[in-house]
């Protein structure tokens, strides 16, 4: 009845209230627009027999209409059972056949000919060695290769440590083990086994762990339990054995051990053992976060301690970010590194959910993130995860929000014609009607207006018309406020005030190129910004480091790359749009905005973030600025936003 393409399309008309074009979900689902209309022919009625219709917008797209809410959730549901039974389906779209290919080939017991596997996926030869590219890319990560043999086929060739953390973080990223049903792999009941041995020895030992910790757990030691049992073990030098020995961690993992030979039959050695202290020593065992910074360094390693102190020296150095003095902040980070740090040692990848949300609502705590990683990189010479990296955006995000809290009021000057007297009443009208949030730092005559002290201040309340093409935004009222003068103000306090072009020339606004590499489209817009005198020749090299930490494609089309730090004496930013989509990272991307931040820039910067996000999160906004042919165009859609 529904094929996957079907539930994609259903799922991302669901997104939006406002028309979807058959291009948009064309590239979405990577096929022709034909396809699509066909696919939406079929679905018509489909949704039809459970209470909805596509209403088909010509020029606009197609929009989801659901008339009786009771009978759509059985469709609902529908695509809910499909899901949890997608594991007998054949996959069908690309990252679902590079999946399969992973599995197939780290589970296999021998060679695996590429035939059998192309037979497997009904798909070509040609088709299966581009996903295999995918494949060997991945592997690469975890030294594992791909041997291959005349007449015998391909089969995997490397530690069984990273074997074991490539099938972790690939073929069972994002899982809920209680949701693993069971499969020739792991049957339901030795997952529950594993679960309910944990949680009774981390009770017993007063470990905490939070679900996705517990799951990681379960999972590595489910494909322990199988690996073991088809005689692959772990090998470990004897210097590492010994130290992982010496760990407390060590008596848990032996523990969890005697319980599950007794309940699973199976014999665990010494050095597996080993690897369960391993990812025990990547988890939280501290939930003390009322401790001080006195308390805290009893319990801290001193170049944990110290590398914090640089971490946040270096972000409020690059950023301007003024949290280093954070006590809480610095607490929170101490605790999380403490396990962090064995958990990069190991190369262990602790899964996290919210990373795309995070990169996408969050590009300013995530590039404070980065700033962090690359301290972590030079001083205790670890390489920090995408996940990882995340997981410290989150504490570096709540710091910045609570610093924002604290600064919320905005600071402004009146200009009054009419004297000091008619200056202090419009004062205090504006202070009885905002209170904290608007702070008037003083009037002025409209004569001295150039004495303004515009860095200090966010904008300018005016009795008078003032035509100056002044820094920051003037708010013309009446000196006897009214309602409408009051909404003006209200507007400003709400949305930051900031000219929605304020970031946007037109010299580096570039539409409809033919770019087929993020490579091509970078050194084309750094050329462009460098003709211009606004970049110099470390501005490149910085940006593409940016890029090995992290793609900067954030989804729905869109990549925001930006120097690892601030190098600019200017905030702007450089748009391209594309004919095609190109690959990024692991997302396909036709809108790049490279992004420039003044360096030691005191200027609130969060409004252009926010701005960002609006288009990240709008597909239609995305579509319609990639359609623009003519500067003209591109700012008429824009404005709409």
């Amino acid at each position: 009845m529904l094929n996957t393409r079907m539930t994609v399309i259903i799922r991302e008309l669901m997104k939006t209230e406002t028309p979807v074009t058959s291009e948009y979900l064309a590239k979405v689902l990577d096929v022709t627009s034909r396809t699509v209309r066909n696919d939406i022919k079929e679905l018509e009625s489909i949704v039809a027999n459970f209470g909805g219709s596509i209403k088909s917008i010509r020029g606009t797209g197609y929009q989801l209409l659901v008339h009786d809410d009771q009978l759509f959730r059985h469709l609902l549901q529908e695509i809910t059972d499909k899901d949890k039974e997608k594991d007998g389906d054949i996959p069908t779209l690309p990252e679902e056949r590079v999946h399969y290919l992973l599995t197939r080939l780290l589970f296999a017991e021998g060679y695996v000919k590429l035939e059998d596997m192309a037979d497997e996926l009904f798909i070509s030869r040609s088709t299966i060695q581009n996903d295999l590219r995918d494949v060997k890319d991945i592997f690469s990560k975890y030294g594992i290769k791909l041997d291959k043999r005349p007449n015998f086929g391909l089969k995997v060739m490397g530690e069984e440590f990273q074997l074991r953390l490539c099938m972790a973080e690939h073929i069972f990223k994002n899982v809920d083990t209680e949701e693993i049903e069971a499969s020739t792999l792991y049957s339901e009941e030795s997952l529950n086994i594993i679960r309910k041995i944990i949680i009774e020895q981390i009770k017993v030992h007063h470990i905490v762990l939070s679900d996705i910790g517990l799951n990681n757990l379960v999972i590595h030691i489910a494909i322990a339990f199988n690996r073991i049992k088809n005689q692959k073990y772990i090998t470990l030098y004897p210097k590492d054995l010994m130290n992982l020995k010496d760990q407390k961690q060590y008596q848990v993992a032996e523990e969890i051990v005697v319980e599950l030979e007794k309940e699973l039959g199976v014999n665990f050695p010494e050095t597996e053992v080993a690897y369960i202290t391993i990812h025990l020593l990547g988890t939280k065992m501290i939930t003390e976060l009322h401790l001080n910074v006195n308390e805290i360094q009893g319990m801290i390693e001193q170049t944990i301690y110290q590398t914090v102190n640089k971490m946040l020296e270096t972000i409020d150095k690059e950023l301007q970010l003024n949290i280093k003095d954070d006590q809480e902040l610095f607490v929170a980070l101490c605790l999380h590194l403490k396990p962090a740090i064995h958990r990069l040692r190991y190369g262990i990848d602790l899964p996290n959910p919210l990373l795309d949300d995070i990169k996408s609502k969050y590009p300013h705590a995530f590039q404070a993130a980065i700033i962090a990683g690359m301290v972590l990189k030079r001083e205790l010479e670890v390489d920090i995860h995408e996940n990882e990296l995340g997981y410290l955006a989150l504490h570096l995000g709540a710091a910045m929000e609570n610093k924002k809290l604290a600064n919320q009021s905005k600071k402004c000057m009146i200009v009054c014609a009419s004297g000091v007297g008619s200056a202090r009443l419009l004062a205090s009208k504006i202070q009885s009607k905002f209170g904290s949030k608007v702070e008037i730092i003083g009037t002025t005559d409209y004569y001295k207006i150039n004495q303004i002290p515009f860095h200090n201040i966010d904008f300018l309340i005016s009795t008078i018309p003032i035509s100056l093409n002044l820094p920051l935004p003037v708010i013309h009222v009446n000196t006897i406020l009214g309602g409408s003068d009051l909404e003006k103000i209200e507007k400003l306090l709400l949305d930051g005030g900031k000219p929605k072009f304020k970031y946007i020339r037109e010299e580096l606004v570039f539409l409809q190129k033919d770019f087929e590499t993020r490579e091509e489209v970078l050194q084309f817009l750094a050329d462009q910004a460098q003709a211009l005198g606004l970049v110099n020749e470390q501005f490149l090299p910085s940006v593409f480091e940016r890029e090995t930490f992290s793609p900067t494609s954030y989804g729905n089309f869109v990549a925001i790359p930006h120097p690892i730090s601030p190098l600019t004496d200017t905030t702007f930013w450089a748009i391209c749009t594309l004919q095609k989509p190109i690959e990024w990272g692991d997302k396909r991307v036709q809108f790049v905005c490279l992004l420039n931040v003044e360096k030691d820039s005191t200027e609130e910067l969060q409004v252009m973030y926010d701005q960002l996000v609006k288009i990240i999160d709008n597909s239609q906004l995305v579509q319609q600025l990639i359609k623009c042919k003519t500067y003209k165009e591109f700012t008429a859609v824009f404005q709409k936003e």
